[in-house]
């Protein structure tokens, strides 16, 4: 019998609140950028969601490790699961379009198949993973323009930090899967945040300055939403996402995201992307699809039920 786990139309309204969730936050750091700097949104981001996370924790009674190498666990989390790609495609989205961060960011699970296959033995690269991680990385070259690595200029570069993001993202999965599964998810995800904030205070304090509290209401609503919602509330979305379908089908909610961003940046903020970003992105969830082993399956000919 398949394990493969199926939808409820439940988990199919969850995916849909995660995606919108996540969708939206990249116009809340858009938002936030036109007042704030870059590492001071980050620090933000994750220190509102850390406090949040703790006060879920400990109202549901769940257990808080104590031990110093988890906690050193925690903080190399929380800088490639945070600080890092946080900072970078906060900074990318001064330039780029909060939609094109979208598509960009899809790639974290071509990446994860890629950074899995290097650490673990039970994730190998199959024939079918390689050639859907191919075509997904052709449509992000599409997506962001062939010619764009000829002449490096801000535009260019901001879309390669996007990018390096992702691939701190896939790099956190591998550390998480090996020295965090043992925790409750909320936990682990509350002492990353923790942690990243810890790393992020020093730095912001040298580079940006105190972080300045007299801020526009516009700017305050992006920050608690980006860090309530986008970050704290996603991850018990995504989690509970995660126990519902599993991990392979959780990748739509990866090609759910990028619609959602670029229409609230075309009503909102104006944004308009190239007609090959479309086209690169519709390369990517085809690539995506491959790699979860859905395109095999929906074109497969299906079996007429026997009769008589």
């Amino acid at each position: 019998m398949s394990s493969q786990k199926s939808f409820t139309p439940r988990a199919w309204a969850e995916l849909g609140l995660l995606a919108l969730v996540w969708g939206a936050t990249f116009l809340s750091v858009r938002i936030a950028l036109d007042e704030i700097p870059v590492l001071t949104i980050v620090l933000h981001r994750t220190c509102w969601a850390a406090l949040a996370l703790w006060i879920w924790v400990a109202w549901r009674g769940f257990d808080v490790p104590k031990d110093p190498r988890t906690w050193a666990a925690f903080a190399v989390m929380g800088l490639l699961n945070n600080v890092l790609p946080f900072g970078l495609m906060a900074w990318g989205q001064l330039t780029i379009e909060s939609g094109l961060t979208a598509i960009l960011n899809a790639t974290t699970a071509l990446f994860g198949v890629l950074v899995a296959a290097i650490f673990f033995s039970d994730e190998r690269l199959s024939a079918r993973k390689l050639s859907g991680v191919m075509l997904g990385l052709t449509g992000v070259v599409l997506a962001i323009g062939p010619d764009a690595l000829n002449g490096l200029d801000l535009r260019s570069l901001a879309q390669l930090a996007v990018i390096g993001g992702t691939l701190s993202y896939a790099f956190a999965g591998a550390w998480g899967r090996i020295h965090l599964s043992g925790l409750r998810p909320e936990v682990a995800a509350a002492g990353m945040l923790t942690a990243a904030s810890l790393l992020l205070l020093p730095i912001v304090l040298v580079i940006d300055g105190p972080p300045s509290m007299d801020l526009t209401g516009r700017t305050w609503g992006a920050l608690g939403y980006g860090s309530i919602c986008g970050t704290a509330v996603a991850y018990l979305l995504y989690y509970r996402g995660l126990a519902a379908v599993g991990a392979g089908n959780l990748l739509i909610v990866t090609l759910m995201i990028p619609p959602i961003a670029i229409i609230l940046g075309a009503v909102i903020l104006d944004e308009t992307l190239p007609a090959r970003a479309y086209a690169g992105f519709v390369l990517l969830a085809l690539g995506l699809m491959v790699v979860n082993g859905r395109m095999p399956r929906l074109l497969a000919p299906r079996k007429r039920p026997r009769t008589g």
